[in-house]
Formats: structure tokens, C-alpha cells, sequence
């Protein structure tokens, strides 16, 4: 079974489809840049679905996340799909700390979606901030401030919690 079929197979719910393509990832049963290419042009839920995969698998092994993976979900924290924009922060947060250099544009990206109507689109921004203010680079000069003003502008008390738990670490 491909990509492709996996994905179209209707006895499968989404998260099982997921799974599996995780642990093709996990098992080297599938390289990560022929699931960044299937991606690359399939429809927002397949994308989001193969993110997704990418997410689940750098938690178990974060070489997974090659510096083609850190390109690809960087460029869709743009995407219009929530589902893609939160997958990729998540992919970001779980890889960030292997590329410290270079995270301009991925800062910009992710300081975009802090504003974003979607709870979840904000938290993994959150998340992938934060992780990115614990690797206390030159960036923490102008993000630290900027993250402050987000945590006072922030409705949500769970978004607010992991930018406080962030910026604790970072002070400390």
C-alpha cells in the first residue's frame, strides 16, 4: 500500500491513517522527503494528515525532521487550512532545537498565527515559540518583549501558560 491509497482507504478512520504513516516514517518504510513530495500537492486534509505523520514521528525521533521538513512546514504555517498551520508549529516545536540558525522567517510565520480565530492555530503557535525562546538565541532580545504583549493580549488562559512556562525558563 502507498501513500495515496492509504489515505483514500475508507475503512481506515483519520487517525489510524496517521498512525500508520508515522510509523512508516518511524520504521524507515518511508523516506520523509517522498512523503514531503505527496504532500506537497495533495488537498489541505491529505497535507494536514501527512503533517501530522511527520509531527507523531519526530516525538519519537526528531532526526526525522531533516532541514526539508523544517522548509516545508515553515512555508505552510501560511497555509489557509488551520488543520496545516497547527500540524506544522507542532512539527516546528518538536524540531526546532536541531536548526537554532536561520529561524527568521519561521518567527515571522509563527508571530502571524498568534493571532489567528483558532484556539488551536494560537496554542501550537505557542508552543513552537516557546521552544524557540528556549534555545535563548539572538532572537530572544526582540522576541521576549514581543511574546509578553502576546501574553497580555491573549484571551485564553491554557495559550497564556505556555508562554509564561517559556519565558520562566528563559528568566531564570
Amino acid at each position: 500500500m502507498n501513500i495515496e491509497e492509504l489515505l483514500k482507504d475508507k475503512s481506515k478512520k483519520p487517525k489510524e491513517k496517521t498512525t500508520i504513516l508515522s510509523e512508516w516514517l518511524i520504521n524507515e518504510e518511508l523516506a520523509v522527503d517522498e512523503l514531503l513530495a505527496f504532500a506537497e500537492n495533495a488537498k489541505d486534509p491529505a497535507k494536514a494528515t501527512c503533517i501530522e505523520a511527520i509531527e507523531y514521528a519526530t516525538i519519537n525521533n526528531a532526526n526525522i525532521g531533516t532541514e526539508d521538513v523544517l522548509a516545508f512546514v515553515t512555508h505552510n504555517l501560511k497555509a489557509k487550512a488551520p488543520r496545516v498551520k497547527w500540524e506544522s508549529a507542532k512539527v516546528i516545536a518538536n524540531i526546532i532545537f536541531l536548526f537554532p540558525n536561520n529561524i527568521d522567517e519561521i518567527i515571522k510565520n509563527l508571530l502571524e498565527n498568534t493571532n489567528h480565530v483558532g484556539t488551536v492555530v494560537r496554542w501550537s503557535a505557542a508552543t513552537a515559540l516557546g521552544e524557540i525562546l528556549k534555545l535563548e538565541t539572538k532572537h530572544n532580545e526582540t522576541l521576549l518583549p514581543i511574546i509578553k504583549d502576546i501574553i497580555e493580549k491573549e484571551e485564553k488562559n491554557s495559550i497564556k501558560k505556555i508562554y509564561l512556562k517559556a519565558v520562566k525558563l528563559v528568566l531564570v
